[in-house]
């Protein structure tokens, strides 16, 4: 196995690189997005894993993927408003780093960008690779359209 990384475009915020780092640092601001519908929404994209069971405090999230099991995300390192390094846990079928860079441009503009650093078999990158590399993109457009507070 070898470790395949996905970057993301650079992507841009309108708010303060302080903002969006104190939210996305604390996994809790991301668990009122994890409904059931978005659950669901999850679960029609990766066959055969139906996402449940979503809980999160302020280092780490958990929730059951279908068959596998218990898996989570864990913040290992944050660089105050530059910076977060997550790692994946429990049943996660391989090794991940993912991280969140925050730039700032202006008062009220920021950049980001998320590189996700994946562990992979040859056979996982052929089946995987394009989807986590499009995954990665989609998150990031996503992330800019949190409603930072």
């Amino acid at each position: 196995m070898s470790m395949s990384k996905y970057v993301s475009d650079i992507k841009t915020v309108n708010q303060n690189h302080q903002l969006i780092y104190n939210y996305l640092s604390d996994f809790r601001n991301i668990a009122v997005f994890f409904n059931e519908n978005t659950l669901n929404m999850i679960s029609q994209q990766i066959p055969k894993a139906s996402i449940e069971n979503f809980e999160a405090d302020y280092d780490s999230c958990s929730f059951t993927i279908g068959t596998y099991g218990e898996a989570g995300l864990r913040i290992i390192d944050r660089e105050p408003a530059k910076t977060i390094k997550i790692t994946g846990e429990g049943k996660i079928p391989f090794e991940l780093f993912f991280w969140i860079q925050i730039l700032s441009t202006s008062a009220y503009q920021s950049k980001i960008r998320l590189t996700l650093h994946a562990n992979l078999n040859m056979m996982m990158k052929m089946m995987a690779g394009k989807k986590l590399k499009d995954g990665i993109n989609q998150l990031a457009d996503a992330l800019c359209k949190l409603p930072y507070r």
